[in-house]
């Protein structure tokens, strides 16, 4: 009978392994040249318009440059998935992971918008649990930046996340909790580096495009972005000291953009109406560079 059951789990560890391959063990980068996608595909639960996707697109911002275009749908209902996004075709891992993006402007046009844009990597396991790392922005206050991690299973997912104001040099919060509505706790020691941010001066995500990546190891997460004053990394978070909210298995690449009515920015919480128009996110690259390839 043990053997039995040890050969029953060893078949669910398989298959599970089976359903996430094959993990990419190559660099990539999607520059969004071209109209068709090499290493994404595009994906949304949402409304079936074209015009929400376009890849090749002039983008506005930055004559000469083509881009994946998102827009938002109006129509759209509230939630992850519903708005444009791409999912990479094969599973990635350990890594270095970078984008070049450019935030709609909304300010002077709809400032309580409730939208988020999210650059991150998903996929729940059901061995594994959840294996996500995100950056996200809520366009309502595009000086504001939301990184983090979840792991673990539904009803007892684990959150670790750090919330900064990039233009004030300003940690709101660096944190651990349980489910969305679970009590924060405090992140301290090599969980909570660096422990201040310099200010970027005119920090705004939407005013131009801004390089951000994270660098995704076993035992430490670190999330950067580009200094456009000096081409120098700025780190955001180097998590270290605890493998708590590090994920562990393998997962998708993924960008997208939807409409949230439950989360409004940190320094607006007004900023949850629907979009009123078909606000613009422009994407330059997209790049995985895999542990080991440097």
């Amino acid at each position: 009978m043990k053997q039995l059951l040890l050969a029953a789990i060893a078949g669910i560890v398989m298959l599970s392994l089976r359903a996430q391959e094959p993990v990419s063990p190559h660099t990539f980068t999607e520059d969004f040249n071209d109209s068709s996608l090499r290493n994404f595909r595009y994906g949304s639960t949402g409304i079936k318009d074209a015009y929400k996707y376009r890849a090749g697109a002039a983008s506005q911002a930055e004559p000469g440059t083509k881009v994946l275009l998102f827009r938002i749908d109006p129509a759209d209902s509230a939630g992850p998935g519903r708005g444009p996004e791409i999912i990479s075709n094969n599973f990635t891992h350990f890594g270095s992971y970078s984008a070049r993006l450019k935030l709609p402007q909304v300010k002077n046009v709809q400032p309580n918008v409730g939208a988020v844009v999210g650059y991150f990597t998903y996929h729940m396991d059901s061995i594994q649990g959840l294996s996500e790392i995100d950056f996200e922005w809520l366009i309502a206050d595009p000086s504001i930046v939301y990184i983090g991690t979840w792991t673990g299973f539904e009803g007892k997912l684990q959150r670790i996340g750090r919330t900064i104001d990039l233009a004030k040099g300003r940690i709101y919060y660096t944190i651990s909790k349980i489910n969305y509505n679970g009590t924060p706790a405090t992140l301290t020691g090599l969980q909570d580096q660096p422990e201040t941010i310099p200010a970027i001066d005119g920090f705004d995500a939407s005013s131009k495009f801004y390089t951000y990546g994270f660098d995704w190891y076993p035992n430490r997460l670190r999330w950067w972005m580009i200094d456009p004053a000096t081409g120098k990394k700025i780190v955001l978070w180097d998590y270290q000291g605890s493998t708590l909210g590090i994920p562990q298995n393998a997962t998708q690449y993924r960008m997208n953009f939807w409409h949230t009515n439950t989360w409004p920015v940190e320094s607006n919480p007004k900023s949850v109406e629907k979009p009123t128009s078909p606000y613009g996110l422009e994407v330059d690259w997209m790049k995985y560079e895999p542990l080991g390839m440097k």
